[in-house]
Parts: C-alpha cells; structure tokens; sequence
C-alpha cells in the first residue's frame, strides 16, 4: 500500500464549523506537512483544520480529577422567582381596586390589574410607551397599554 502526502487542493475529512459535522474538505492551506486551513465542500466554508479525532493535550500542572472539583449548585427552576414575588405580593391585593386590563388603558408600576385570562396582576414595570410587564401567578406577561 502507497501512503501519498497531503498537499494544497487535496481532499480530506475534517469536522466542519459552520455545518457541525465531519464532512469532505479541500485543503486550503498548510505549514509543512500539517494541514492548517480547509474549505467545506458542502457549505463552502474556509475554515481552520479540525481533524475528525483531534483532542487537546492537557496543559502541564492543571492535572485536576472530576472527583477533585465541586460539585455543582442546581440551578432554580427557571419561574421559582417569579412564584415567590407573587406569593409575598398575594396578601396586599384587594380584588376590588383592581382596574379591569384594557389595551388602551393608561398604567403605572404596583397598579392592581384584573385581566380576563391570565387573571389577577401586579404591574411590576412599564416597558417603554406601549407595554407593561404584569406578574401574574403563572408567571410575568409583556402586555401591550397606551
């Protein structure tokens, strides 16, 4: 069997960084006999070479095991914080100053809101001259107002 140098325009596999994956490549460019730079053959892209099992050697002195880390902090369910704003707000509200939400009403922040679907809020901010942000118990609404 014959092993032929690579060399400028010949066809090689490399992982492409536009498409994701590892496709055919055109070589572009090389220093010596290392490939440096390639063009993706389905996208057309030209990128540097990113060989299909290329991984990085670790770095002397930075030789940490998993085990060695910390463990990770979990994360808060991405709503918690707006469930709890709503359940420390819940016993200010008083049903009966709230304003009926219209698209063309006027609003301020803390006003009481009373909305026909996502039902009793709290204005929380205004958004610009057309939208306010209402806390609602399922969750903030960007909603539209004059």
């Amino acid at each position: 069997m014959i092993i032929r140098k690579l060399s400028a325009g010949d066809t090689i596999e490399a992982r492409c960084t536009r498409c994701r994956k590892v496709l055919n490549h055109t070589i572009v460019a090389m220093v010596g006999e290392r490939v440096v730079r390639v063009e993706c053959n389905t996208c057309r892209g030209v990128h540097n070479y990113h060989g299909t099992g290329e991984t990085k050697a670790p770095v002397a002195g930075t030789s940490i095991r998993k085990t060695e880390l910390a463990p990770r902090k979990s994360k808060k369910e991405p709503g918690a914080a707006d469930r709890e704003e709503w359940e420390s707000l819940r016993p200010t509200m008083e049903k009966e100053r709230a304003i009926a939400y219209d698209m063309n009403g006027v609003y301020r922040a803390h006003d009481l809101v009373e909305h026909p679907v996502f039902g009793l809020g709290v204005v929380t901010r205004v958004v610009g001259p057309s939208k306010v942000e209402v806390l609602f118990q399922g969750g903030k609404k960007l909603l539209r107002c004059r």
